[in-house]
């Protein structure tokens, strides 16, 4: 079997798919995308494609050093999202040659069911008991929001209030019957985010999500050694070897690699056994598409340190389409509970609806995130 072709398809809400075909009707799937930053990405995947074509897909450890090593300038956001995604592609097309889930492949499942949660609140994070209110009838008992909106470095004890106010609503209407976690989102510099900590806790989050922003890292223990709540970082690590620091350093309880932006199934499944390694678990970041999500399930159901999964239906980014929309086999990706069974297709386990993808990708979207500013004009963190 050989790699014939690569072909991308940019999609609503603001996604980019990738199909590898093969000279034996064999094809995969991938998601390779940095969010508001598609086309970069994708002319990445096509000049990674050079290296790709005419050779045999079963050899990913081999393709994927290649791709890795095979340039003297690598790592960061654009290059292991466009490797991720090609990798993801890869297995899929492995698991559907042999006739396993990837999971199969990887050695076998450690659990049945994969936990995940929901995001309520939107950028500006607004209307929380109602949204959870209404997820909690479906059975989700998990949940994640936006902990504040722009912050300065150093700001008053008025925005440390109206952080304060929407926890305690959340924790009022439904006392332990949730459990939720608190994204600074990077908003939050590391003068306030000890504050934040502090006042926090009596709320009991179950974790606080980039409490500072990745280039702040040194501060991840000391920050931990200040709070009681877990930590929570990197859906903006890109490789091993940026994890490899972080954990040394020591500060996060939880580690959140993207399956679309740190490398794909192949380095996440490492990242995920460093982090057993140091007692860290692992929660994979995905507020993409069913293809990325797909990708996250599998390292999930083979890692022993896996704890939760976040996904993207209903999110406040999907404008266009949702989670399921391009996919036709959407009862496997149902939620009982707020759990995903193990994915029982070969392959990724996702089956992939091109004829509507093709129609999306006459005229997609062009995502851009939000940018804020302060009230003095400044660029404010998003």
């Amino acid at each position: 079997m050989k790699i014939s072709r690569l072909t991308t398809y940019h999609a609503a809400p603001r996604w980019l798919f990738l199909k590898v075909d093969t000279d034996e009707g064999v094809a995969g799937w991938g998601e390779p995308v940095v969010e508001g930053r598609a086309r970069t990405v994708e002319a990445a995947v096509h000049e990674l494609g050079d290296y790709l074509v005419g050779k045999d897909p079963a050899r990913i450890n081999d393709l994927w050093q290649t791709l890795y090593r095979g340039g003297f300038y690598r790592g960061g956001p654009v290059l292991m999202s466009a490797i991720a995604g090609i990798d993801q592609a890869l297995w899929d097309i492995k698991g559907k040659a042999l006739g396993v889930p990837v999971y199969q492949l990887l050695g076998g499942l450690v659990r049945e069911q994969m936990k995940t949660y929901r995001w309520v609140g939107g950028d500006r994070p607004a209307e929380l008991v109602e949204q959870i209110r209404g997820y909690r009838a479906l059975g989700f008992d998990t949940f994640k929001f936006n902990g504040t909106e722009e912050l300065r470095l150093v700001d008053s004890p008025r925005a440390v209030d109206a952080a304060l106010t929407r926890v305690a609503a959340v924790r009022e209407a439904f006392g332990d019957a949730i459990d939720f976690g608190v994204d600074f989102h990077g908003r939050v510099g590391a003068p306030m985010a000890r504050v934040l900590l502090r006042e926090l806790e009596p709320y009991r989050p179950l974790f606080v999500e980039e409490p500072v922003l990745p280039e702040q890292a040194e501060h991840y223990p000391r920050l931990a050694a200040a709070s009681a709540i877990p930590l929570a970082a990197g859906e903006r690590m890109y490789s091993r070897f940026e994890f490899k620091r972080v954990l040394e350093a020591g500060g996060l309880s939880i580690l959140q690699p993207d399956l679309s932006h740190a490398g794909g199934i192949s380095e996440c499944v490492k990242i995920a056994a460093m982090a057993e390694a140091y007692d860290v678990a692992l929660a994979p970041h995905c507020p993409l598409g069913p293809v990325a999500l797909a990708a996250c399930l599998h390292v999930d159901f083979v890692a022993h340190n896996a704890m939760l999964q976040e996904q993207s239906i209903g999110i406040h980014y999907n404008q266009g389409a949702d989670l399921l929309d391009y996919v036709l086999n959407r009862d496997d990706f149902s939620c009982e509970d707020g759990h995903i069974r193990a994915l029982p297709r070969p392959g990724l386990g996702v089956e992939i609806d091109e004829e509507r993808l093709r129609r999306a990708h006459a005229d997609p979207p062009d995502w851009r995130n939000p940018v804020w500013r302060h009230a003095d004009g400044s660029v404010a963190e998003w």
